[in-house]
């Protein structure tokens, strides 16, 4: 599978809410894209459950706030793991959004894949 945005790394700070309980799910994002974020969680979360998130992008300041799912969870067992973590992907962004995104992200470092 290949990836179709380019993941910047980034310490970000952030909210992610479950949509069910509002329950607080995560406040940092290590990894950022226009299509998605990865978060590290204590909570137990599915994949496949709708998600609220909010955040500051990053150089720009502009706010954001999404619908995502959870696309993966990551257990943390591997050595590369930053922790235990999920991949969110975002839903219904607006084009002009996205470019906002895009403008936040530009001259970060790439993040490294680890995945193939």
């Amino acid at each position: 599978m290949q990836r179709r945005t380019f993941r910047r790394e980034v310490f970000l700070p952030c909210q992610v809410v479950r949509e069910r309980d509002f329950r607080l799910v995560s406040s940092l994002a290590f990894d950022l894209s226009t299509g998605g974020m990865q978060v590290l969680t204590g909570t137990r979360v599915l994949t496949g459950e709708p998600l609220l998130v909010s955040f500051r992008a990053p150089k720009t300041g502009a706010w954001f706030d999404l619908a995502a799912t959870v696309a993966r969870v990551i257990h943390g067992r591997r050595p590369e793991d930053r922790g235990r973590g999920l991949g969110l992907e975002f839903h219904g962004m607006a084009l002009s959004a996205r470019y906002d995104l895009l403008d936040g992200l530009e001259g970060l470092p790439v993040t490294a894949s680890v995945r193939a």
